[in-house]
């Protein structure tokens, strides 16, 4: 079974989450910790963050690191798990709401799709980058 890292580097709506991963030095942790959940932003929720900010956080690896860090929670929640939770704890060390009714959201973010089993760990697929604060 494919880990977390070789399931985003096979997916090609995952690009820029690899390359960010690559640059803030968190490949070998999300290839063989865990086991983890992660909610991934795709492509197209990169895109959406205003002109620049991809660059300007590849420029800064600890930024980039505390926000991918943001991405990521011990242990594996799949969607039915997360129901009973008001909020996970990021590796990051901030919380991260939840609400999985009606519609499945992280923060501000909806869950596109959900469960996607990895050898260490679990990914849903989220629309938008999710910051702290």
């Amino acid at each position: 079974m494919p880990s977390i890292v070789d399931i985003a580097v096979q997916n090609d709506g995952f690009s820029t989450l690899v390359a960010a991963v690559q640059a803030a030095g968190l490949v070998e942790v999300l290839a063989t910790g865990g086991p983890f959940t992660v909610f991934a932003p795709n492509d197209d929720a990169f895109a959406k963050l205003p002109p620049g900010t991809v660059q300007t956080l590849v420029d800064n690896p600890p930024q980039l690191a505390r926000i991918l860090k943001f991405h990521v929670v011990s242990g594996i929640w799949h969607k039915d798990d997360m129901a009973q939770q008001a909020t996970l704890t990021s590796l990051e060390g901030s919380p991260i709401p939840i609400r999985t009714e009606p519609i499945f959201e992280v923060k501000n973010s909806t869950v596109l799709a959900a469960d996607i089993i990895a050898s260490n760990g679990i990914i849903h697929v989220i629309d938008n980058v999710i910051l702290m604060g």
